[in-house]
């Protein structure tokens, strides 16, 4: 009865760990409109172990789901600086940045007032 009990524990402990490898996380990423989520959006699903991928258009808030096991934070934003979108603390490469749609020039104050 004994082993069967530590057995049981042991089951549980190691299946309950193997389920939480999905990680969530949200932070602010630079853009102005639906071109701009859509961009931002595809390119975190392009990146492997993204699940899920939401970008507020208003608030600028980016909510992820992501396998800790197949990606991390920093491979993630590096895909969305890569496509011309800056972070809160980082800013696109302007080769990336310069590339974008002239409505979805997000640093222009001309741009901003339009949306």
């Amino acid at each position: 009865m004994k082993k069967l009990l530590i057995l049981l524990v042991l089951l549980t402990g190691t299946t309950s760990f193997a389920q939480n490898k999905n990680a969530k996380a949200s932070f602010e990423v630079k853009g102005v409109c639906e071109m701009c989520q859509t961009r931002i959006e595809k390119a975190c699903l392009k990146t492997k172990g993204v699940k899920i991928a939401s970008w507020d258009v208003k608030t600028h808030q980016l909510k992820l789901v992501y396998n800790e096991k197949k990606t991390d934070l920093k491979t993630i934003k590096k895909a969305i600086l890569n496509v011309g979108h800056d972070l809160k603390d980082v800013m696109a490469p302007d080769e990336a940045y310069n590339s974008l749609h002239g409505c979805c020039k997000y640093r222009d104050e001309e741009v901003l007032k339009a949306h």
